[in-house]
């Protein structure tokens, strides 16, 4: 059965998006024109912006596609974890699959950069970051974090530099911070132990004191 026009336009869309996250990857952002993109995905210039507005919207819709689509089923299993070390575990080993120099790991380095000078792509980045961000604060409430908000914002930007990094430094790997980031993941009853501990050494310094 032969296509209808729908399905022929949704398939052209598709792959104007493949071929700008292959070409962003290759030539860099602003290295992207109407006429490179269309002659790698096999359509004419006008359908280009017959489904975009410009090339930089479908840039940017292939940047923000690409995050959402990193960033989804790491909210799902967020909603899976069990504890807080659980949630950074799963964050990490995530992080584990973008070595610096693949693909996605490029898109991200040249759509941060791109982001800096257009306000639109910044906006709807900051959006996908927010979401992330608000799952994982989710998980380390639910699990007594303290100030879970503003712990679950220095893990995503940590995690979110450490890929930046990779590009420079490939044999960067999570188990680099692994460590530094457990620390971050105190509770209430945490602190609590800790205030105990002072007590405790603060009442035998006073009972020694006492019998000099």
């Amino acid at each position: 059965m032969a296509a209808t026009a729908k399905e022929r336009g949704r398939e052209a869309r598709e792959r104007l998006l493949r071929a700008a996250a292959e070409l962003i990857t290759e030539r860099g952002w602003n290295g992207v024109s109407t006429r490179v993109v269309a002659e790698r995905a096999g359509v004419t210039a006008g359908t280009v912006h017959y489904h975009f507005d410009s090339v930089d919207a479908l840039l940017t819709e292939t940047a923000v596609g690409t995050m959402r689509a990193a960033t989804a089923w790491l909210k799902t299993a967020l909603e899976q974890v069990s504890s807080a070390d659980e949630a950074l575990t799963t964050l990490l080993a995530a992080l584990d699959s973008y070595g610096g120099s693949d693909p996605e790991s490029v898109l991200f380095v040249e759509a941060y950069l791109a982001a800096t000078r257009d306000p639109g792509l910044r906006e709807r980045i900051s959006a996908v970051l927010t979401e992330l961000r608000t799952a994982l604060t989710d998980r380390f409430t639910e699990h007594g974090i303290t100030d879970a908000e503003a712990t679950a914002a220095v893990v995503v930007a940590s995690l979110d530099g450490l890929v930046m990094h990779r590009a420079l430094n490939p044999a960067l790997t999570t188990g680099t911070v692994r460590a530094v980031l457990r620390r971050l993941l105190t509770t209430e009853h945490d602190g609590e132990g800790d205030r105990h501990d002072e007590t405790a050494d603060g009442d035998a310094s006073t009972e020694k004191g006492d019998r000099s």
